[in-house]
């Protein structure tokens, strides 16, 4: 089941206080990305954030699940999610954490 619109903007609006956000439709589902890095995704309307150390110290009780079949396991984001400010923080650290992407070369 693809995600629906709806959801992703709730995500969204949810951690508008963690910088510049956005989403892009991927297979069906959503990558979220801050400063080209891409942290999370959304997929069957659930919110899946990459496992970063400091993401892990701050969650406390962690829950990992798969985001789609053969995926290492990601964060699962079901009981804070209506908490923007934590929600937000999490994301902040997260990301800090994320390595910069690397530039891909063009093709000739």
């Amino acid at each position: 089941m693809a995600s629906d619109q709806k959801f992703v903007d709730f995500v969204l609006d949810q951690i508008e206080n963690a910088g510049e956000i956005i989403a892009k439709k991927m297979f069906g589902e959503y990558g979220i990305y801050s400063e080209r890095k891409i942290f999370g995704l959304i997929c069957d309307n659930r919110l899946f954030l990459k496992p970063t150390t400091s993401g892990r110290e701050f969650i406390v009780n962690v829950v990992e699940a798969s985001p789609y079949p053969g995926a290492k396991p990601f964060f699962l984001i079901e009981d804070k999610i209506e908490d923007r400010e934590w929600l937000s923080e999490l994301v902040r650290i997260s990301v800090k954490e994320l390595p910069i992407p690397k530039t891909k070369k063009k093709k000739k």
